[in-house]
């Protein structure tokens, strides 16, 4: 394995300048637009008179969703380009937040959320290859991973900002919202809408991407070739243990992170006021992306204490996050939770792009995205399979329970890491 020059921003070409901040540009505005909705989604359905448990089926239709779609349109991202793809799912974002806006009906309902997840497995291994492969030749054998942090920033950002005014909005508008007969959350989806289309028309114009040839049955063999394509990514990891070692990690990862993630509001709540509960939720999740923003800024400099290292890097990250994990399920007081949570979330954003760019050093371009769309369904998989077995914990005992039993599986993943680091250490010195 050729070794990778250190990353300097300011020692890069022009054109690799430029590149990254194309890209962190197109992920601020991306997410951006879906933080404008996160922070009220729960709300929006329930003041459209859904119940906690139509709320959780129409997320699993998300989930089940995502997962059906991953790898087919990840190969079609590698056949026909990484930016036609992207196109297609911001369009299918804009169907969501239209179909969301135009009902209250369940089956309706379900359907936008099945469009959220049509997009998401578009988006997943898109434009995330196509920045990799033109960074690379941009700044050959320059370790990508600052890169990739740069851009892990930019999207943290947009996520916290539209979080953010998210929350704003319906405060400020929500009165002319119910005069005119919509919901006061309707207003953060409009708003989120006029930045999907900002998105639609950036793409368009500012990502650049040599056209492939052109294939009309390219969806219809994407979908036909899934067992094959499933085949194929499976093979390239039993040849690379070292991928069948990282996924593996990142799926305990997203088992113990995930219902983490999902289920904090629930059990804040209680610690706080009723009278100002709900904004007091909104800060802290514009903060949780914040804070995953810091620690994506941190990665970089993380990873060079270990030497870049990346496996050992993980390792290390998961430990920590083992340990915080089981300190906020002991948290009784919304300080003492908050200041928990936010470290917490400054090692989430740590822990992203060392698992990226170990997973970028063992693939080839011509199959990098269906490995991404591979990663992000067994990521899938892992964060459902968490947070199933995190409710029937929580329902049986507590939600503290619940997040002390997930921090075993960060220790497994820690296991599994210094496999990883083995593996990587045995391939460098052959």
């Amino acid at each position: 394995m050729a070794t990778e020059i250190e990353f300097s921003f300011a020692a890069l070409s022009g054109p690799a300048r430029r590149h990254i901040r194309v890209f962190q540009t197109h992920q601020f505005l991306d997410r951006f637009a879906m933080g404008l909705t996160v922070a009220v989604v729960a709300l929006a359905l329930t003041d459209r008179g859904m119940d906690l448990f139509q709320i959780s089926l129409l997320f699993g239709v998300y989930s089940l969703t995502t997962m059906t779609m991953e790898l087919p349109f990840g190969g079609l991202a590698d056949s026909i380009g990484r930016k036609p793809v992207f196109l297609t799912a911001v369009v299918a974002s804009l169907i969501s937040l239209a179909l969301f806006l135009s009902t209250s009906d369940f089956y309706v309902l379900a359907l936008s959320f099945a469009f959220i997840g049509f997009g998401r497995a578009l988006r997943s291994g898109t434009l995330d290859a196509w920045f990799v492969e033109t960074f690379k030749a941009a700044a050959p054998d320059v370790d990508v991973q600052p890169a990739l942090a740069k851009a892990q920033w930019a999207n943290a950002v947009g996520l916290a900002v539209g979080a953010v005014l998210g929350g704003v909005l319906p405060d400020i508008f929500g009165k002319v919202a119910k005069g005119l007969g919509f919901s006061i959350y309707d207003v953060s989806y409009v708003a989120s809408f006029g930045v999907m289309l900002g998105v639609l028309v950036f793409t368009m114009l500012a990502i650049v991407e040599n056209p492939r040839p052109k294939n009309a049955n390219a969806l219809k063999h994407g979908f036909a070739n899934v067992p094959l394509v499933i085949k194929d990514a499976g093979l390239l990891a039993f040849k690379h243990p070292a991928l069948a070692v990282l996924l593996a990690s990142l799926a305990f990862f997203l088992m113990a992170t995930n219902p983490v993630e999902v289920i904090w509001p629930t059990h804040a709540k209680p610690m706080l006021d009723e009278a100002y509960a709900n904004t007091v939720i909104g800060v802290v999740t514009a903060t949780y992306f914040f804070s995953i923003a810091f620690g994506a800024s941190l990665s970089p400099r993380i990873s060079r204490i270990f030497r870049r290292r990346h496996a050992m890097t993980l390792a290390a990250t998961f430990a920590c996050l083992a340990s915080v994990q089981i300190a906020l399920a002991l948290q009784g007081s919304i300080i003492g939770f908050v200041t928990v949570f936010v470290l917490y979330s400054v090692i989430l954003g740590v822990s992203e792009t060392p698992a990226s760019s170990i997973l970028h050093r063992c693939v080839e371009d011509r199959q990098r995205s269906t490995m991404l769309s591979l990663r992000s369904l067994i990521q899938q998989l892992g964060a459902a399979l968490g947070l199933v077995l995190a409710g029937a914990v929580a329902e049986i005992y507590s939600t503290p329970i619940a997040w002390i039993v997930g921090a075993v599986f960060l220790l497994i993943a820690v296991i599994l890491t210094l496999v990883l680091a083995k593996r990587l250490a045995a391939e460098a010195d052959s």
